[in-house]
């Protein structure tokens, strides 16, 4: 494995069904930094890949999106960590573009603009739709979290014949869960 994709909202920071529009609203979850120090201490490098739609529905400028993911970012690297790259969908559900999970546009741009190839990479979300996009892009392994909205998508990613390679309780699970796949050679 050389490369892990993180959704943001419910599996790095608690998510808001008001969505997040201000750093004051951004809250890490427990452990998240951490996790993310994990993955890079064990040589991976981290990307995230998150659905935003806060900024075609009119609520969050670019401007201010991409200032909560420069301190994001900031925070994560004052815990150890690092995120390499960020990419986000602006677009609404109506909207029907390619890049909005459970489309694979998000995690294919960062495959290619990387040069990572698919079995290379792993995808941890939260949701059903992050599950269906690292399934769509051919990644290699998806882990579910039941942190954020993973409780309820624990439930039904097999019925929908989605593969998930791991549930875990958080992102620092799913991190140890990840680095002992390196060590399994």
């Amino acid at each position: 494995m050389k490369a892990v994709f993180l959704d943001r909202d419910g599996v790095i920071n608690r998510d808001s069904p008001d969505y997040i529009k201000s750093w004051d609203e951004f809250e890490f979850l427990p452990s998240s930094r951490q996790a993310i120090a994990l993955l890079c201490k064990a040589g991976l490098d981290v990307f995230v890949v998150t659905n935003q739609s806060v900024i075609n529905r009119g609520m969050v400028s670019r401007k201010t999106l991409e200032d909560m993911h420069k301190r994001m970012a900031a925070g994560i690297e004052d815990a150890g960590g690092r995120i390499k790259d960020i990419f986000y969908c602006p677009h609404r559900p109506e909207d029907d573009c390619n890049c909005r999970k459970p489309a694979p546009g998000l995690i294919l741009q960062a495959l290619a603009k990387h040069g990572i190839m698919p079995v290379d990479a792993v995808m941890v979300g939260d949701s059903l739709k992050d599950m269906e996009a690292a399934n769509q892009a051919g990644l290699e392994r998806a882990v579910l979290v039941r942190t954020g909205n993973g409780w309820q998508a624990q439930h039904q990613y097999a019925k929908l014949g989605l593969k998930v390679d791991f549930v875990a309780d958080d992102l620092l699970e799913a991190a140890r869960w990840i680095c002992s796949l390196g060590r399994q050679g």
